[in-house]
């Protein structure tokens, strides 16, 4: 008996195996273009937590142990508003936002550069030009602070505020204080300021003879001209200065949840914190922290001469209790103007470079003579610091110095 032969199967049932394996890889292949072709769904951070906050903090940046606030990038401003842009992948954590500080201590570049420019040094070298030639047309009372003063109309059409001190010593600080600012890298927060003889009979105060007669100057006294600015209002101190009587400090930490604007006024008070530490000054917010022993409420009124322009941009008013007058009431203020630069833990690098080269060289007197003496023709009039207020100037930039060096290090 044959046994029965099976025939070998023919090519068509082989293809059709081939293909019924073959298809769940097809399938794959169509879903992943399928997948790559839709858009990526813009990631949102959670519930209850602002895009300013939500920051991925990976990377290979530094580390520190302060919390850092993200400033939305403009890509992000536009996404906020529902605008173009989008992510390109969710393979990556979305990328972190500008920090307003870099190194833990300096505020970003990027920061710095929203500050608006206050009185560039080409336009205030050109209206110092301009007034120094230029005759005083008028004077007139109030708008510039003490009864002594005026308010005087230039013959180029500019105003000018005239100080005429109740001591040398007044007008000699507001002339020193100008000039370290120059020396600090931030003149441009300051009004522009030239010295003046007063000479009744002379070119520039011929036109008001009259007037002078009435405001009882010496003759031949030194007073000072400072550029005449409009539109400014009163600035209240912020946080963490306006609290009250403990002071909390300003570090990287501490700037959590500050709109972009309160970040770009804390970028110029850092300036002026240091300022008035290293002049002495007492006549501005250390004057407000002194009057809380009387007055609570005072830290939530207008800090004395400081200033808003119009752009947001601060005006460091009267510095004439700087330098000379406030270091011969060191031992009165610095119990205020001491823990206030200690509040501060967050500086401009730029200010911070300019102190550290006057420490390292030692020349911090040396500096401001030579720069007042290449910018102030009348500067012998006044004179300049004694040896022992020199010294004084280099001690009190030491401490700002190991003061900086300490935030760093923490």
């Amino acid at each position: 008996m044959k046994r029965a032969i099976r025939a070998a199967p023919g090519p068509l049932p082989v293809l059709g195996l081939l293909l019924l394996g073959a298809l769940p890889g097809l399938w794959t292949v169509l879903l992943r273009r399928q997948a790559a072709a839709q858009p990526v769904p813009e990631l949102r951070p959670p519930a209850g937590l602002s895009p300013r906050r939500w920051v991925s903090f990976g990377g290979g940046g530094q580390k520190t142990s302060r919390a850092l606030l993200a400033v939305p990038t403009a890509a992000a401003g536009r996404r906020e508003r529902g605008g173009e842009g989008g992510l390109a992948a969710t393979s990556s954590p979305p990328p972190a936002a500008a920090s307003p500080v870099e190194r833990g201590i300096f505020w970003s570049r990027e920061l710095e550069e929203r500050v608006p420019p206050g009185f560039p040094a080409e336009e205030a070298a050109a209206w110092l030009s301009a007034a120094r030639a230029a005759r005083v047309a008028s004077l007139e009372r109030g708008g510039c602070g003490r009864s002594s003063n005026r308010l005087a109309r230039l013959s180029d059409g500019s105003r000018a505020c005239v100080r005429y001190g109740i001591n040398p010593e007044q007008i000699q600080g507001e002339t020193l204080s100008y000039h370290l600012a120059g020396v600090l890298g931030m003149q441009e927060r300051l009004p522009p300021m030239a010295l003046a003889l007063v000479e009744a009979r002379g070119r520039q105060w011929e036109p008001v003879q009259e007037e002078l007669r009435g405001s009882h100057w010496v003759e031949g006294a030194v007073v000072s001209l400072t550029r005449w600015v409009d539109n400014l209002t009163a600035v209240v101190a912020p946080a963490p200065w306006g609290a009250g009587r403990r002071l909390q400090p300003l570090s990287a930490g501490e700037l959590s949840g500050m709109s972009l604007s309160q970040l770009v006024e804390l970028v110029q008070w850092s300036d002026l914190i240091l300022f008035d530490y290293l002049t002495a000054n007492f006549d501005r917010l250390v004057s407000n922290l002194f009057s809380l022993q009387w007055d609570p409420r005072v830290m939530r009124r207008a800090t004395s001469n400081l200033l808003r322009t119009p752009d947001g941009g601060l005006v460091f008013m009267d510095n004439e209790a700087g330098l000379v007058h406030g270091y011969r009431l060191l031992a009165m203020w610095d119990p205020y103007n001491e823990p206030l630069l200690r509040s501060l833990c967050v500086f401009r690098a730029g200010t911070a470079r300019r102190v550290a080269e006057l420490y390292r060289r030692r020349s911090a007197a040396a500096e401001l003579r030579r720069r007042l003496r290449a910018r102030e023709p009348l500067w012998p009039r006044l004179g300049f610091l004694s040896e022992r207020q020199a010294e004084l100037l280099q001690a009190r930039v030491d401490f700002v110095h190991r003061h900086i060096t300490h935030c760093l290090a923490q």
